[in-house]
């Protein structure tokens, strides 16, 4: 068992929106990570850095995407810093992984600048700008079809990607 496609990608690449519209056109369910850690916690990723911090949120996304890899045959959505772990990375080898492309100003319109995000609450531009030069070079090397969302409808981006995936 394994799924048809997981989305990666930096916060406001549509890997929610995306994910969601594409399962929908393949007949098949989305599993997002993010609400998986969400579930197992009884509260929300914000609450749970504040309460428990990072490195236990991060324990918990691990153990979240590697139960998904292995159970869901569906569309999985990872949480934008999921692919940190080194763990998460060689995981994801084999798989279909869509990396979601955005710019800073696109991702920016999409969260929010008053976002309940937690690592975006002081000084949202900048500290995506960090995460997006962080995060970049993880995206680009495990994303074996990349597309660009920045100024397009989620019908495209989901065409781009079910042609890709009938390509693959």
């Amino acid at each position: 068992m394994r799924p048809k496609a997981v989305l990666i990608g930096p916060p406001g690449s549509g890997k929610s929106t995306i994910g969601a519209a594409l399962a929908d056109r393949l007949g098949v369910t989305l599993r997002d990570t993010d609400a998986d850690v969400e579930a197992a916690a009884g509260k929300p990723i914000g609450e749970i850095f504040i309460d428990d911090g990072e490195e236990r949120f991060r324990e918990m996304e691990r153990a979240a995407v590697a139960a998904a890899l292995t159970e869901h045959e569906g569309i999985v959505a990872l949480g934008g810093g999921a692919v940190l772990a080194a763990e998460t990375q060689e995981a994801l080898a084999g798989h279909t992984v869509v990396y979601l492309r955005v710019g800073l100003s696109e991702a920016i319109k999409r969260v929010g600048l008053a976002s309940a995000r937690p690592l975006l609450v002081l000084n949202p531009r900048s500290q995506m700008r960090k995460l997006l030069e962080e995060r970049l070079p993880i995206y680009e090397r495990l994303g074996t079809v990349a597309v660009d969302t920045d100024g397009r409808e989620p019908a495209d981006i989901v065409a781009e990607i079910t042609k890709a995936l009938e390509d693959a």
